[in-house]
């Protein structure tokens, strides 16, 4: 599956913005799929994840309340809203797809969008 990532931009402090990414190729709703972040000199974290109906998601505690993942399976696409972003938000955001089981380890996903940055000023 290959994974296109959209939607960052600047925004000021307690705005929001919505991610998408769209997929291509075979069955999407086979996929968990997952938003990670990069901020400028940090690892790459998890952000949240998505099961393959939308039914379960999980998020990292920094976000969690404020960001909302969900998926369309008739779009092949999976967003993320952001809410009451913080400058401390600031990073590339990437999405990211696996089969099997969900997981918030990066190394477990087999593929990746190119990101989109996302930048919060204060």
């Amino acid at each position: 599956v290959q994974l296109q990532a959209s939607g960052g931009g600047l925004v000021q402090a307690g705005g929001s913005l919505r991610l998408s990414c769209a997929a291509s190729g075979r069955a999407f709703s086979n996929y968990i799929m997952a938003w990670f972040r990069q901020a400028p000199g940090k690892e790459r974290e998890f952000v949240a994840r998505i099961n393959w109906s939308g039914g379960a998601t999980y998020y990292g505690a920094s976000v969690s309340g404020r960001f909302t993942i969900s998926r369309d399976n008739v779009k092949n696409t999976v967003y993320l809203r952001m809410n009451s972003l913080m400058p401390e938000d600031t990073a590339v955001y990437y999405c990211a797809a696996k089969s099997g089981y969900g997981s918030r380890s990066l190394a477990a996903y087999d593929h990746w969008g190119q990101g989109t940055l996302v930048t919060v000023s204060s």
